[in-house]
């Protein structure tokens, strides 16, 4: 009797347990993210940039690192989106701040103050959401929208750029930002390319090649792919809205035609 208490107390104990690895790189990730927070404070806006770019990496490595090993689990999950929140809400609205948007008194904090809602908001809809699609994301994935915000201030910041219609125009990025992730816009996540299986050699090439391009200009690269992928949701609305218009005008016309021969 006494053998089989304590094989279920032990089995309780691993059940209770966290996998090591995954949470490992959320700590590192968050860990990134409150570094950021402090250099932001001191105005190191380059590494404040860095750090946040440093958490996103780490970010997309915890989750495909659990699915990898199957060690995916509740706590993970909700350790991630907590992370999440910091990360890519708080960090890049106080770097935004910090840099530039404090000299707008209320409305620059504010304005923050919105980002970061809008990054909660977008997390906690992701969390709710029963069914997921395994090629596009519903609204802008918050980690694109802090490498928006994070790319353009390290390039600014790099180029000794500043000035008020830049002030601005960062804040309208932020009010953009910000309603991309609570919006409905499809971004394409790329979940369905497993790195497990073999992959044709240009993709390798291209992978290499991309690599290259960034280490010419890092923060011009990163702030010009990030902003690309910020403007491909509204394009893909865009199309797939006119593709389905195509189908149905199409179906229409079939269903015309039937009427007419009958």
């Amino acid at each position: 009797m006494t053998n089989k208490i304590s094989n279920v107390n032990f089995a309780d104990r691993s059940r209770r347990g966290i996998y090591v690895l995954p949470n490992l790189l959320t700590t590192a990730g968050l860990f990134a993210a409150f570094y950021g927070i402090i250099q932001s404070l001191v105005g190191h806006f380059e590494a404040a940039a860095i750090a946040i770019l440093v958490s996103m990496v780490l970010d997309g490595l915890d989750g495909r690192v659990a699915r990898m090993t199957n060690t995916v689990s509740d706590f993970g999950k909700e350790y991630d989106s907590l992370v999440d929140v910091v990360a890519f809400g708080l960090t890049p609205a106080l770097l935004l701040y910090q840099w530039g948007l404090k000299d707008l008194g209320k409305v620059g904090w504010l304005i923050a103050f919105f980002y970061v809602a809008a990054t909660a908001l977008r997390l906690a809809r992701f969390n709710a959401q029963s069914a997921k699609s395994e090629r596009y994301f519903e609204g802008l994935p918050c980690p694109m929208a802090a490498a928006v915000l994070a790319s353009g201030v390290w390039t600014l910041a790099s180029y000794q750029i500043k000035g008020e219609v830049l002030t601005v125009a960062a804040m309208i990025l932020m009010l953009l930002l910000g309603l991309a992730m609570v919006s409905t816009l499809p971004y394409r996540s790329f979940k369905d390319l497993d790195l497990r299986n073999r992959v044709p050699f240009v993709a390798v090439l291209v992978l290499v090649g991309g690599f290259i391009l960034v280490s010419f200009d890092p923060p011009i690269v990163l702030s010009v792919l990030s902003l690309t992928f910020f403007v491909s949701g509204p394009i893909a609305w865009l199309v797939l809205r006119r593709s389905h218009a195509r189908t149905n005008d199409a179906e229409v016309s079939d269903s015309v035609a039937e009427d007419d021969s009958s």
